[in-house]
C-alpha cells in the first residue's frame, strides 16, 4: 500500500489513535464502527446512549462530526435519535446539515435500468437480499455466502456497462452499485470545504472497502485514519472493536 500517514507506510503504522481533540472534525461511519454488523441491516441494535455521546461531541467540537454512511438517511436519522447533527446517507447522495434541512441528490438514470437485474437475481436466490437504497442497490449475501463470487461478478458487470457512470464496491459480504461520482471520500472532503468543518484537521473512523477512499482524503490531509477489525487497509490507526471505538470517543470527552 502506498499512501503515507504521517510519514509511515500504511499497512505498518496500527497504534490507536489519540482522543479526538477540540480542533478536529470528526466523521464517523455507522454500521462495523458505531454498531455491531448483524445478519441483515434492519436487525442492527443502537448501543445505548450513543445519541447521547454523538450530541456531546458535536457540541466540544463546535457541531463538526458527521455520520458518513452507506445506510438510507432516513434509517439513520431514526436510529440516531435524538443525535441532531449531520448525518450523510447513501454514501453521500442524501445528508441532513446542521440546521435539520435535507437535500437529496437525483437519482442516476443510468442505474434505473439495473434495478429489475439485481432485483430478479436476488428474488431467484435464497438468502441473497436487495437492499435498494434510491440512489444505490446493495446486493448482501451474508445469509448465502456461497453466492457471494457470483453477487459480485452480476454487479461489477452492470458497473461496467454503465459507460463508466457506476461503481461497484464490495463490502463485508456485500456488494454495491452506485454512482461513480459519490463515495465517502467525496462526502468528508465537502464537509471540509464548509462551515464549521473548514480549517479544521479531519478524523474518520471506519471498517469497510467503502471506507477506504475516505481514508485516503484523510491521508493527504494529515488528518487522523481509523480502519476498526481486521484486514488491510490504507488507515493509519487501528481499533479492534467496535467497543473499542465508543471508549476512545468517550475519551474525547475527558480531554
Amino acid at each position: 500500500m502506498s499512501d503515507v500517514c504521517g510519514g509511515v507506510i500504511a499497512g505498518k503504522h496500527r497504534n490507536a489513535p489519540s482522543p479526538v481533540r477540540r480542533n478536529q472534525a470528526l466523521f464517523l461511519d455507522f454500521d462495523g464502527t458505531l454498531v455491531e454488523i448483524v445478519a441483515a441491516p434492519s436487525l442492527v441494535q443502537v448501543p445505548d446512549g450513543l445519541p447521547r455521546l454523538l450530541n456531546e461531541l458535536a457540541e466540544r467540537l463546535g457541531g463538526a462530526v458527521a455520520v458518513v454512511s452507506g445506510r438510507p438517511l432516513d434509517e439513520l436519522v431514526d436510529m440516531l435519535a435524538p443525535f441532531a447533527g449531520r448525518i450523510a446517507g447513501d454514501h453521500g447522495l442524501e445528508r441532513r446539515c446542521g440546521d435539520g434541512s435535507v437535500t437529496r441528490c437525483r437519482v442516476h438514470p443510468e442505474l434505473g435500468p439495473f434495478r429489475s437485474l439485481v432485483a430478479g437475481f436476488a428474488a431467484r436466490h435464497d438468502g441473497v437480499f436487495l437492499e435498494d437504497k434510491g440512489g444505490s442497490l446493495a446486493l448482501h449475501y451474508r445469509q448465502a455466502p456461497s453466492l457471494g463470487a457470483r453477487c459480485r461478478a452480476l454487479v461489477r458487470r452492470a458497473a461496467q456497462a454503465s459507460n463508466g457512470a457506476l461503481a461497484a464496491v464490495a463490502g463485508k459480504m456485500v456488494i454495491e452499485l452506485m454512482p461513480r461520482s459519490t463515495g465517502k471520500g467525496r462526502v468528508i472532503a465537502d464537509f471540509l470545504a464548509e462551515p464549521p468543518f473548514h480549517g479544521r484537521l479531519p478524523v474518520f473512523a471506519g471498517d469497510d472497502t467503502a471506507d477506504e477512499d475516505g481514508f485516503a482524503v484523510v491521508n493527504r490531509l494529515g488528518g487522523v485514519s481509523v480502519h476498526v477489525g481486521g484486514g488491510a487497509t490504507i488507515a493509519c490507526h487501528r481499533l479492534p472493536t467496535v467497543g473499542d471505538v465508543l471508549a476512545w470517543l468517550a475519551q474525547g470527552l475527558a480531554e
